[in-house]
């Protein structure tokens, strides 16, 4: 197997283990009972919509100006803005019995915690939309943030040789011409940040180039960048944020990554919560959760004579103009002339494991992110981290799959053909090769799928014609999910969310003094 996996399976045959029948993985089974089960997901809702599945028709028809259709971090965005401007005069509807879409959490007798998003960087004095959001939700008062808020050391490390390391770059390089490599990339990815083109929120300096028309691994090969712990961790990048490979992601996306952000020297911190980004949601419906209603599927979004026409559930909105929040590739099979948005998504598997104790091991002591070199898998985040207090003698831990060593279309299938117990081997499988004893410890094990987790900036992304018809869309439907970045971050969604919701406002201001006017 090689020094990088002293213990378990390797990365190829992990994957060949997803895709294999019998399944590979259940030969060494789990010596105490876990308990678990999967999580709802709301895929069989969503195909519904897709499907054109029959339902009952609307028993009452309800007058708004505005709805919000999508209660993830956009559409929440979204009605937290129109509500600082002073207009409530609006719904959002959620397909899923909760809001948060990917900033979604738990909470069991151990702790909180995440689905899906789990962090937002602190962000510098430039992102003031973040910067208000986060005053408003107490994370930020007078200029400082609260430290309760911020990652605690150590926050992050990697397993590789038999043990844990502190940090990624250091365990990461194996040689002097490793050593020049890293350095020359961080050097590039400085010159790269200085052009202004990578930029957070992305709209305001990305641009169809030729980074965006090849793969980052094709970008790596013509810079000369050969280092197999560089081209790991750059795979690594690419599979956190976009669910992709190097050889599935734009030169453009994988470049952003690293010169997005301030560099290690400059970085203000990152914040977090035991339930991730489901702090910010719950924060959010503080403020605006009397305006949306959960678990009304919207399957029809059409012109009526100057307005639309929204059919959700029993329910029949009349509205001058509707922001759709959410994923753009729903659009055209409920929003009539939506331009048809050819993306591609990347499937995901999270799964929360409860341990009644914690598990040996070799090396750096225990982290917030824990990354295990040559899985598969993105490692894991420590809910009880935040603690700030003596270790609890019990805690949760979020484990990250991105799917992106199949075709997504085979992977959302395999998501739907395996059981429960054949993710939970696997799983324990992935983790026992940096902790023999995870099998000892693990008490449950609860699997959320999503078949659509992410966008996935493929080459040519940037410069796609419908990206731009719903980027640019003049109304009445405005288009607000961060899946139009290729990125799928908070600030994405956030950004998108504002301006969906600004431009909307903009929209039914003039209509009713258009009305007034004829009136």
């Amino acid at each position: 197997m090689g020094a990088d996996h002293p213990v378990g399976i390797s990365r190829r045959a992990f994957v060949a283990a997803l895709a294999a029948a019998p399944f590979v993985a259940c030969a060494r089974r789990a010596e105490r009972t876990v308990e678990g089960g999967f999580v709802d997901d709301g895929g069989a809702r969503g195909h519904r919509l897709r499907d054109h599945a029959s339902a009952p028709p609307p028993r009452r028809t309800e007058r708004v100006p505005l709805v919000i259709v999508g209660g993830g971090m956009a559409g929440l965005s979204a009605a937290w803005r129109l509500r600082r401007q002073g207009f409530d005069d609006f719904v959002l509807l959620e397909l899923e019995d909760a809001a948060g879409g990917n900033a979604r959490g738990g909470e069991n007798g151990v702790s909180a915690y995440p689905w899906a998003a789990h962090y937002v960087p602190v962000p510098d004095a430039r992102a003031a939309w973040v910067r208000e959001m986060f005053t408003d939700l107490g994370a930020l008062k007078d200029g400082v943030w609260d430290e309760r808020m911020l990652v605690s050391a150590p926050r992050e490390r990697l397993f590789r040789w038999g043990r844990w390391h502190e940090g990624f770059e250091n365990a990461l390089i194996d040689s002097p011409a490793d050593r020049d490599e890293f350095r020359r990339f961080g050097d590039e990815m400085r010159r790269m940040r200085a052009t202004g083109q990578f930029t957070i929120p992305s709209a305001l300096g990305a641009r169809p180039s030729q980074l965006d028309g090849m793969t980052m691994a094709r970008w790596m090969d013509e810079r000369g960048y050969r280092s197999a712990g560089l081209r790991w961790y750059a795979d690594y990048a690419c599979r956190d944020d976009y669910g992709a490979s190097l050889a599935d992601t734009s030169a453009w996306a994988g470049i952003h990554y690293f010169a997005s952000r301030p560099g290690e020297d400059e970085e203000h911190g990152t914040l977090t919560w035991p339930e991730g980004n489901a702090w910010i949601t719950r924060g959010l419906m503080e403020r605006v959760g009397s305006h949306v209603r959960t678990g009304a599927p919207v399957r029809r979004v059409e012109r009526a004579g100057s307005g639309l026409r929204v059919v959700a559930g029993d329910v029949e909105y009349v509205a001058d103009a509707v922001v759709w929040a959410a994923p753009s590739f729903l659009a055209p099979h409920v929003v009539e002339d939506a331009p048809p948005a050819r993306f591609t998504y990347s499937p995901w598997v999270t799964a929360n494991l409860t341990l009644d104790r914690w598990p040996a091991e070799r090396g750096f002591e225990m982290a917030w992110d824990n990354v295990i070199h040559g899985s598969p898998s993105l490692g894991y985040v420590v809910a009880t981290h935040q603690s700030h207090a003596i270790r609890p003698e019990h805690t949760v831990w979020t484990w990250y799959l991105a799917l992106s060593d199949q075709r997504p279309a085979d992977a959302r299938n395999l998501l739907l053909r395996r059981s429960w117990a054949e993710w939970r081997d696997l799983i324990l499988a992935d983790l026992e090769r940096a902790h023999p004893d995870i099998r000892q410890c693990v008490q449950r094990i609860d699997v959320m799928r999503m078949g659509h987790a992410m966008i996935r900036p493929t080459p040519g992304f940037l410069a796609d014609p419908a990206r731009r018809a719903l980027a640019e869309s003049a109304g009445p439907v405005f288009y607000a999910h961060s899946d139009l970045s290729g990125l799928s971050l908070f600030e994405e969604a956030q950004y998108r969310g504002i301006t969906a919701a600004d431009r909307a406002l903009a929209f039914v201001g003039e209509g009713a003094e258009a009305a007034g006017r004829e009136g």
